[in-house]
């Protein structure tokens, strides 16, 4: 039998993930993929973010979202097929935090793919030898998570002061 302390415990950790804050995205565009005849179809969805710690790198994230009744109310639960691409969109610096490998594995994406237990992360590491940030998408449960992954590698470059004219 639980306490009172432990269900009031287990209540605000469950209400902690329902109404967590992830990191938004910017919806660049999607497609259909199956079609529903009640409420919305089965899509892939491409989306963008930034890296919220290193200016001018842009990840392009393309995952499935389940359509139907459940999926339009939003209790449908999405598959974990996902896939990453990320680039350098202007001049980067490396902030010494991440250079020093203690942020490695640091998440900087998060998204929820079920209405409690399922997420989609994007984390981050750096590779000092080959100066290239690496991101990794993968989606997780809290009890058990999904081998489906996705890589992308950004080598930091130094970026052109000028543009060539046309």
């Amino acid at each position: 039998m639980l306490t009172p302390r432990w269900r009031y415990m287990i209540g605000l950790g469950l209400g902690g993930m329902l109404f967590a804050t992830t990191s938004q995205a910017e919806q660049i565009g999607e497609v259909s993929t199956v079609f529903k005849l009640l409420g919305a179809n089965d899509k892939i969805v491409v989306e963008a973010f930034d890296d919220p710690d290193i200016a001018n790198v842009t990840c392009y994230l393309s995952r499935a979202k389940r359509g139907g009744i459940k999926g339009s109310l939003g209790l449908a639960e999405d598959t974990s097929d996902a896939s990453i691409a990320c680039r350098q969109v202007g001049p980067v610096i490396v902030p010494p935090a991440i250079k020093s490998g203690k942020n490695d594995g640091e998440q900087v994406f998060k998204k929820r793919t079920s209405v409690l237990f399922k997420t989609m992360q994007v984390v981050r590491f750096y590779d000092p030898k080959r100066h290239v940030v690496i991101y990794l998408t993968y989606s997780d449960k809290i009890i058990e998570g999904s081998p489906k992954n996705s890589i992308s590698a950004v080598p930091i470059l130094p970026w052109p002061t000028s543009t060539p004219t046309e």
